[in-house]
């Protein structure tokens, strides 16, 4: 099913129009109806009543995000999400970490007292705690030095506020946040395909894929790296759209300004 982008943003944050000095383009924006004067939206094309929000020539008239544009917002959106979200965790996991580190002894004195409880109760199941790869894991970790577990917290927290910026500067569509996404994720790809290699989940598959997905989407739609003309090329596309967007509400033809 498709989605009318144009819409869906109106029906939830209302519809945005402009009264342009241009004579022929207030005419085709203008409406009068039983209710009073209408002007048409310069998001979906629909007629909305009342004052419009805004006035000037029509190359002064706001860029406003539609269709494919609005579209591409979205995806951002999702993502950053993801980061913003992912960033939580992974400073979670290094204030667990820095904790350890301060209380390794009191955790490993409690792991021991859990693990003699439970060995018992593994026995009679026919599980042997103590060839566990989970429970060796874990009293690996208690040999680790202070300052290695301190070194972990750190790195877990800057890696954290790397996903967290990204998530801001993607949520507000910033050009410096889809090239730090871009950059960041293709960083951690080789580390998530080795770990694959490792041991397979589902987990691990779908974060490759959907990161895989995030930066081949980014640079291509953004135009990044010089892909797809580059800078020059997206700008030129959203000054063209800014110029034009009176015109286009208006329904009048395009082709002499393209020429």
């Amino acid at each position: 099913m498709k989605i009318d982008w144009d819409r869906r943003t109106c029906a939830r944050r209302g519809h945005i129009t402009y009264l342009p000095t241009e004579e022929h383009l207030r005419q085709n924006l203008r409406a009068d109806t039983a209710l009073g004067v209408a002007w048409r939206c310069l998001r979906c094309g629909d007629f909305a009543l009342g004052e419009p929000h805004g006035a000037g020539p029509a190359d002064d008239a706001p860029l406003v995000p539609r269709g494919k544009v609005l579209r591409d917002l979205f995806i951002l959106r999702f993502l950053a999400v993801e980061r913003a979200v992912r960033g939580v965790f992974i400073v979670l996991a290094a204030v667990g970490v820095w904790q350890f580190s301060n209380r390794k002894d009191a955790v490993r004195r409690f792991f021991d007292e859990y693990i003699a409880v439970l060995r018992p109760v593994a026995r009679h199941f026919h599980y042997d705690l103590d060839h566990s790869p989970v429970v060796g894991t874990i009293q690996k970790t208690f040999g680790y030095r202070h300052s290695t577990l301190v070194l972990v917290a750190v790195a877990l927290l800057v890696y954290a506020l790397i996903e967290i910026v990204e998530g801001v500067g993607l949520w507000y569509a910033k050009r410096w946040a889809e090239y730090l996404t871009v950059v960041a994720t293709a960083a951690f790809l080789p580390l998530e395909i080795y770990e694959l290699t490792e041991k397979v989940s589902w987990l691990k598959i779908a974060t490759l894929v959907v990161n895989i997905l995030a930066v081949l989407y980014i640079a291509l739609a953004k135009r990044l790296f010089g892909l797809r003309g580059g800078r020059a090329a997206f700008d030129a596309e959203r000054h063209s759209a800014s110029l034009l967007e009176v015109e286009t509400s208006a329904g009048l033809t395009t082709t002499t300004h393209n020429a």
